[in-house]
């Protein structure tokens, strides 16, 4: 049992939680919580460590999970406090290769991402993408990390079904070739509800504080708004996301 915060495999887990080029170079990142660990368990995806507390090791699911995912080293609550990112730590994480899906050879609908830097908000796109059918999310420049704890955590096991890829704006436009661009507006745009989504779409999302920037202006071919009641200014970039992204799934019936 790891019983010390100073044990190396801590900090490796902490500066993993903390240092995105450190997260680049292992070509690792952390994932915490039981959900997380059905997840992993539903598509016989093994971590390359697993860590539990004593008390998550003797509950039913736990003793099932480690022995499915295992084996697990055991902490101490106060090791796993350290360890963890979460302001009540779990009684269990993981640490998992950072290896993205392939990306898809031709992709029917694809969200691309412009500076958004929330990462709440990117899980939060990454989950409804996953759930709605995307084929894959494009990362422009300026968007948080995909690895970050915070968007694993609301990413809720989207990063093991979904390809995610960063990019730079000229590789977007490679990959983004033949379809048809929509970049999501507050005002003045086709309704989501009017634009055919069973053509080879794109949804383009710009960044919370700004707005989309003028590459993605650029790529798009066309823009759509989701239509409101005054005087609601705008939504958050992931609610839109959602909203678009299921509205493309009703209209493709999925």
């Amino acid at each position: 049992m790891i019983t010390s915060r100073a044990n190396p495999q801590v900090k490796h887990v902490r500066r993993l939680q903390t240092d995105r080029r450190y997260r680049a170079e292992e070509h690792a990142f952390v994932v915490e919580g039981t959900r997380w660990m059905r997840e992993l368990a539903a598509v016989n995806h093994v971590p390359r460590q697993l860590y539990a507390t004593a008390a998550w090791l003797e509950s039913d699911e736990g003793r099932a999970l480690a022995t499915a995912l295992g084996p697990a080293v055991p902490v101490t609550d106060e090791v796993m406090a350290a360890m963890s990112d979460t302001e009540t730590a779990p009684g269990v994480l993981a640490v998992l290769p950072a290896e993205p899906r392939p990306w898809p050879d031709d992709p029917s609908l694809l969200v691309i991402l412009d500076a958004v830097g929330n990462p709440g908000n990117l899980g939060a796109i990454l989950r409804a993408a996953s759930a709605a059918g995307a084929s894959g999310v494009l990362l422009g420049p300026g968007c948080v990390d995909p690895y970050n704890p915070k968007v694993a955590r609301g990413s809720m096991g989207a990063l093991l079904r979904l390809p995610v890829r960063s990019a730079s704006w000229p590789e977007i436009g490679r990959l983004a070739a033949g379809l048809d661009v929509w970049l999501a507006v507050a005002r003045q745009g086709t309704a989501h509800t009017a634009v055919d989504w069973r053509r080879p779409a794109a949804i383009l999302i710009g960044g919370e504080a700004h707005g989309a920037g003028q590459a993605a202006d650029a790529l798009a071919t066309g823009r759509v708004t989701i239509p409101m009641h005054d005087p609601t200014e705008s939504l958050n970039a992931a609610l839109a996301a959602a909203i678009i992204l299921f509205e493309a799934a009703r209209q493709r019936g999925s």
